[in-house]
């Protein structure tokens, strides 16, 4: 059996780009080494060790929507219902389990997601 390196999801809300285009379908890869060390020498991390959540998605979201590049900027611009979907989701692929709570975008009710890390 292949190792899955690349996740699809779908964001709670979306990203809306300068257009107005919404873009919620996107696709996450495994994280290697160079993904979690190369940020931390990125000056804006220095400045902010916040940031690097922001840059360390920015490398492992390979898709989202019809964007072309996921960038810091893009990552910058969602909204925090889906940045806390994508750090989830990054912590449930590379290091195990993770529950969270989120709004269904169609009841507006309040729900517990569990992401469990795949099997092999």
């Amino acid at each position: 059996m292949a190792l899955q390196t690349e996740f699809e999801f779908t964001l709670p809300q979306g990203y809306v780009d300068g257009e107005g285009n919404l873009h919620k379908h996107g696709v996450m890869k495994l994280a290697t080494a160079k993904d979690e060390i190369l940020p931390q020498k990125d000056p804006r991390v220095i400045g902010n060790p916040a940031y690097l959540s922001v840059i360390l998605l920015s490398r492992v979201v390979t898709q989202l929507g019809s964007l072309e590049d996921v960038t810091p900027a893009v990552i910058e611009n969602l909204f925090i219902q889906d940045l806390s979907y994508l750090q989830a989701l990054y912590s449930k692929i590379n290091e195990g389990s993770v529950l969270f709570e989120t709004v269904c975008p169609y009841c507006n009710k309040t729900h517990e997601v569990r992401f469990d890390r795949p099997k092999e």
